[in-house]
């Protein structure tokens, strides 16, 4: 998904699961998005959420529909 597309589907303060290292490895940050999603210059789509400082991956980055 790129940035763009993440951005028209989620606004800032979607509440997601965010892995900031291995996707899939605990612990997962249970959290919700604190910037809009942007595209780094080698081309990885990120966002920031609460709780963890920096952009993680979108491929990283679960939204929770369970809420």
């Amino acid at each position: 998904m790129t940035a763009d597309e993440f951005n028209e589907e989620h606004p800032v303060g979607t509440e997601v699961t965010a892995y900031p290292g291995v996707r899939g490895q605990e612990p997962a940050l249970i959290t919700r998005t604190r910037t809009r999603a942007w595209t780094l210059g080698h081309g990885a789509a990120v966002v920031a959420v609460d709780g963890h400082v920096g952009g993680i991956a979108l491929t990283h980055v679960d939204v929770r529909r369970d809420c």
